[in-house]
């Protein structure tokens, strides 16, 4: 893994990015937090806007995941996005953080989702330079997420995964972070009204998961 927040690179940093790291120090998660017990729901999760959704989540097996949060270390800060295969079975063409199901030979969360980019995107875990943990999302699905949010060099090189993933861009930090930009976007899904975050950005339909997870890193770090 790469070193950006060592005192040597740091001080190279551009100033936008090093206010995102002195944020980050201290106020996001130091370790993992645990999403093994299954009669714990996260406080944070689809659930929130749609409470019914929590009540199928106590009788669904207790799913862990991961995703990597990556915030790349240009002059202007950005967040590092991906966007879902159109043939995937599930959440196909959505806007996503790389990331995936936690296996039992990952050595943590920050393991699985530094193992996803690189099998998602191409993402080598050398440019990554971890800085904490976001609180755990609980899906409509059942999945109990572990954001880890890291650093990206932003001399990175990308190659898709075809077979998952057919794009990704990036996004400024500061407009993600900006409450202007937040938003609460309601549908009717399987004869049910459900409320989620968005984040609309130009012609990217940013919501759901992905939308929640940066309100959360707005909450934990700007607010």
């Amino acid at each position: 893994m790469s070193d950006l927040v060592s005192e040597t690179e740091f001080d190279a940093l551009a100033e936008p990015v090093q206010a995102f790291i002195r944020r980050a120090r201290e106020r996001l998660l130091p370790a993992a937090p645990d999403v093994s017990d299954p009669h714990v729901l996260p406080l944070h999760g689809d659930h929130e806007f749609t409470p019914p959704l929590a009540s199928a989540a106590w009788s669904a097996p207790a799913r862990q995941a991961a995703v990597l949060v990556p915030v790349v270390a240009r002059p202007t800060p950005t967040v590092l996005l991906t966007q879902r295969s159109a043939e995937l079975p599930d959440h196909a063409g959505q806007i996503a953080f790389p990331g995936g199901k936690i296996d039992p030979a990952d050595p943590d969360p920050l393991g699985t989702a530094l193992r996803e980019a690189e099998e998602e995107i191409g993402l080598a875990p050398r440019f990554a330079t971890p800085l904490g943990y976001l609180d755990p999302y609980l899906s409509r699905t059942g999945f109990r997420i572990v954001p880890a949010v890291a650093l990206i060099a932003p001399m990175f090189d990308i190659r898709l995964n075809r077979d998952e993933v057919d794009d990704a861009f990036e996004v400024p930090l500061h407009f993600l972070m900006s409450p202007e930009n937040h938003a609460r976007h309601s549908r009717e899904w399987k004869g049910e009204l459900r409320t989620f975050h968005a984040m609309p950005y130009g012609e990217r339909y940013i919501w759901g998961v992905t939308a929640g997870i940066l309100h959360n890193l707005y909450e934990r770090l700007y607010r």
